[in-house]
């Protein structure tokens, strides 16, 4: 499985041929678009940093994680090529949805590798919750907090789940200084096996660690 950071919390998941693109962003969020042609997009939740699906080419299938433009949790269980992709039902905040909406976790399987993207998660899970997300290898986490979840609460949610790899996004950059949310060094302060990295690498389930560490993926 080979896992691309294009920023905020896009992600192009590419395995045997079939292409999935997760939560593009607009124009507004500051960094480049994506050239991509993916045979999928995959949107967590309707916000205009997650759900730009137009900026893929060609004609792919859209599978949407809220339904009814986001007043409500789609049941998603899917195949996309070898891929695998479940929903489970959270808040963008810690009210209940009643700040900033529904949210979905989505959880992609593929190559014995589960790989959970959190999406705009805003609290932290419940035992049922973390049941219904199951095995997490790889978590790709929010931690800049404001709209999102901050380096506290993601550090409750990497204990519940307790992935082998930890992929953190949502944080502030050079590209959006002028957002509310903190940088990624607040999550990363304190911790040790953390490992920058390159905007894309491989996953595979022989090569995972078995100590779990953060990689701070690049991006464009």
């Amino acid at each position: 499985m080979k896992l691309t950071y294009f920023g905020h919390a896009s992600f192009l998941l590419e395995s045997d041929g079939t292409s999935i693109l997760i939560d593009p962003f607009n124009e507004k969020c500051g960094y480049p678009f994506p050239n991509v042609s993916p045979t999928a997009v995959v949107v967590s939740h309707e916000h205009f940093d997650h759900n730009f699906v137009e900026v893929a080419k060609g004609s792919p299938r859209v599978i949407r994680g809220l339904r009814d433009g986001g007043k409500d949790w789609a049941d998603v269980a899917e195949r996309v090529g070898p891929v695998s992709l479940a929903t489970v039902k959270v808040y963008h905040d810690p009210s209940q949805g009643a700040e900033r909406g529904r949210n979905a976790m989505l959880i992609f399987e593929a190559e014995g590798v589960r790989l959970v993207h959190t999406g705009d998660l805003g609290h932290t899970l419940s035992q049922d919750q973390v049941k219904a997300v199951g095995r997490a290898d790889v978590l790709l986490i929010p931690v800049g907090g404001y709209y999102t979840i901050g380096p506290k609460e993601a550090d409750v949610v990497i204990g519940q789940l307790r992935p082998r790899v930890v992929v953190p996004m949502h944080y502030k950059t050079e590209v959006n200084t002028d957002w509310p949310i903190g940088p990624v060094d607040e999550f990363l302060r304190g911790k040790e096996r953390v490992r920058r990295q390159d905007r894309s690498v491989t996953v595979t389930s022989s090569t995972l660690p078995e100590v779990p560490e953060i990689w701070v993926l690049g991006h464009a």
